[in-house]
Protein backbone atom coordinates (compact mmCIF):
# COMPACT_ATOMS: atom_id res chain seq x y z
CA UNK A 1 0.00 0.00 0.00
CA UNK A 2 2.86 2.37 0.72
CA UNK A 3 4.25 1.76 -2.79
CA UNK A 4 0.89 2.81 -4.27
CA UNK A 5 0.83 5.82 -1.94
CA UNK A 6 4.28 6.86 -3.17
CA UNK A 7 2.91 6.94 -6.75
CA UNK A 8 -0.47 8.40 -5.86
CA UNK A 9 0.06 11.68 -7.71
CA UNK A 10 0.87 9.78 -10.90
CA UNK A 11 -2.21 7.59 -10.47
CA UNK A 12 -4.40 10.66 -9.92
CA UNK A 13 -2.94 12.25 -13.07
CA UNK A 14 -4.19 9.16 -14.95
CA UNK A 15 -7.68 9.78 -13.61
CA UNK A 16 -7.52 6.84 -11.19
CA UNK A 17 -9.30 6.75 -7.86
CA UNK A 18 -7.52 4.62 -5.27
CA UNK A 19 -9.24 2.94 -2.34
CA UNK A 20 -7.79 0.44 0.10
CA UNK A 21 -9.79 -1.98 2.17
CA UNK A 22 -9.13 -4.51 4.88
CA UNK A 23 -11.04 -6.27 7.63
CA UNK A 24 -9.25 -4.06 10.16
CA UNK A 25 -11.27 -1.41 11.97
CA UNK A 26 -10.97 2.31 11.32
CA UNK A 27 -9.08 2.52 14.61
CA UNK A 28 -6.47 -0.03 13.49
CA UNK A 29 -6.16 1.87 10.18
CA UNK A 30 -5.59 5.11 12.10
CA UNK A 31 -2.89 3.50 14.23
CA UNK A 32 -1.26 1.86 11.20
CA UNK A 33 -1.31 5.17 9.34
CA UNK A 34 0.27 7.07 12.25
CA UNK A 35 2.76 4.47 13.45
CA UNK A 36 3.80 2.76 10.22
CA UNK A 37 2.64 4.19 6.90
CA UNK A 38 3.47 7.82 7.68
CA UNK A 39 7.07 6.69 8.28
CA UNK A 40 7.19 4.93 4.91
CA UNK A 41 5.57 7.64 2.79
CA UNK A 42 5.67 11.31 3.66
CA UNK A 43 2.24 12.23 4.97
CA UNK A 44 1.11 8.59 5.00
CA UNK A 45 -1.45 7.06 2.69
CA UNK A 46 -3.37 9.86 0.91
CA UNK A 47 -6.33 7.72 -0.17
CA UNK A 48 -9.22 6.25 1.84
CA UNK A 49 -8.57 3.16 3.94
CA UNK A 50 -11.94 1.42 4.20
CA UNK A 51 -12.97 -1.16 6.78
CA UNK A 52 -14.60 -4.39 5.66
CA UNK A 53 -15.24 -5.77 9.14
CA UNK A 54 -16.77 -9.21 8.70
CA UNK A 55 -15.54 -9.50 5.11
CA UNK A 56 -18.80 -8.74 3.31
CA UNK A 57 -17.09 -6.95 0.42
CA UNK A 58 -14.19 -9.40 0.42
CA UNK A 59 -16.66 -12.25 -0.10
CA UNK A 60 -18.20 -10.44 -3.08
CA UNK A 61 -14.75 -9.99 -4.65
CA UNK A 62 -13.69 -13.54 -3.78
CA UNK A 63 -10.80 -12.58 -1.49
CA UNK A 64 -12.21 -13.25 1.97
CA UNK A 65 -10.47 -16.06 3.84
CA UNK A 66 -13.23 -17.51 6.04
CA UNK A 67 -10.83 -19.49 8.22
CA UNK A 68 -8.50 -16.57 8.97
CA UNK A 69 -11.25 -13.94 8.98
CA UNK A 70 -9.29 -11.57 6.73
CA UNK A 71 -9.26 -10.40 3.15
CA UNK A 72 -6.38 -11.80 1.12
CA UNK A 73 -4.29 -9.08 -0.52
CA UNK A 74 -5.45 -8.18 -3.97
CA UNK A 75 -5.98 -5.34 -6.36
CA UNK A 76 -8.81 -4.70 -8.76
CA UNK A 77 -8.87 -2.40 -11.77
CA UNK A 78 -12.46 -1.25 -12.22
CA UNK A 79 -13.35 0.77 -15.30
CA UNK A 80 -15.58 3.88 -15.33
CA UNK A 81 -18.58 1.63 -16.03
CA UNK A 82 -17.95 -0.36 -12.82
CA UNK A 83 -16.65 -3.45 -14.63
CA UNK A 84 -13.62 -5.28 -13.21
CA UNK A 85 -11.05 -5.29 -16.01
CA UNK A 86 -8.18 -6.88 -14.09
CA UNK A 87 -7.42 -8.35 -10.72
CA UNK A 88 -4.37 -9.72 -8.98
CA UNK A 89 -4.44 -11.81 -5.82
CA UNK A 90 -1.18 -12.61 -4.06
CA UNK A 91 -0.39 -14.29 -0.78
CA UNK A 92 1.06 -11.93 1.86
CA UNK A 93 4.75 -12.84 1.43
CA UNK A 94 4.80 -11.59 -2.19
CA UNK A 95 4.45 -7.88 -2.88
CA UNK A 96 2.63 -6.44 -5.84
CA UNK A 97 4.37 -4.42 -8.57
CA UNK A 98 3.23 -0.80 -8.84
CA UNK A 99 5.04 -0.38 -12.18
CA UNK A 100 2.91 -3.18 -13.60
CA UNK A 101 -0.22 -1.66 -12.09
CA UNK A 102 0.50 1.67 -13.82
CA UNK A 103 1.37 -0.09 -17.11
CA UNK A 104 -1.93 -1.96 -17.00
CA UNK A 105 -3.90 1.18 -16.25
CA UNK A 106 -2.33 2.90 -19.27
CA UNK A 107 -2.99 -0.16 -21.43
CA UNK A 108 -6.66 -0.40 -20.38
CA UNK A 109 -7.11 3.32 -20.98
CA UNK A 110 -5.54 2.99 -24.45
CA UNK A 111 -7.77 0.02 -25.32
CA UNK A 112 -10.87 1.86 -24.10
CA UNK A 113 -10.01 4.94 -26.14
CA UNK A 114 -8.86 3.29 -29.39
CA UNK A 115 -10.34 -0.21 -29.50
CA UNK A 116 -6.85 -1.54 -30.22
CA UNK A 117 -5.33 -4.42 -28.28
CA UNK A 118 -2.07 -4.14 -26.38
CA UNK A 119 0.30 -7.12 -26.52
CA UNK A 120 2.21 -8.53 -23.57
CA UNK A 121 4.42 -5.96 -21.87
CA UNK A 122 3.00 -3.11 -23.96
CA UNK A 123 4.14 0.40 -23.08
CA UNK A 124 2.65 3.68 -24.37
CA UNK A 125 3.96 4.49 -27.83
CA UNK A 126 4.75 0.85 -28.63
CA UNK A 127 3.08 -1.37 -31.23
CA UNK A 128 -0.59 -2.16 -30.73
CA UNK A 129 -2.83 -4.61 -32.54
CA UNK A 130 -5.98 -3.73 -34.42
CA UNK A 131 -8.36 -6.67 -33.87
CA UNK A 132 -10.28 -7.85 -36.90
CA UNK A 133 -10.26 -10.29 -39.80
CA UNK A 134 -7.14 -8.70 -41.33
CA UNK A 135 -5.11 -9.58 -38.23
CA UNK A 136 -6.04 -13.27 -38.13
CA UNK A 137 -2.96 -15.37 -38.83
CA UNK A 138 -0.78 -12.27 -39.14
CA UNK A 139 -0.07 -11.24 -35.55
CA UNK A 140 3.48 -12.54 -36.04
CA UNK A 141 3.99 -9.91 -38.79
CA UNK A 142 2.96 -7.07 -36.50
CA UNK A 143 4.24 -7.97 -33.08
CA UNK A 144 7.58 -9.37 -32.05
CA UNK A 145 8.07 -10.22 -28.32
Amino acid sequence: MSAVAARYDELKSLGVEVLSMSTDSQFVHKMWQEEELSKMVKGGVPFPMLSDAGGRIGRIYGVYDEEAGVNVRGRFLIDPDGVIQAMEILSPPVGRNVEELIRQIKAFQHVRKTGEATPSGWQPGKTTLKPGPDLVGKVWEVWKP
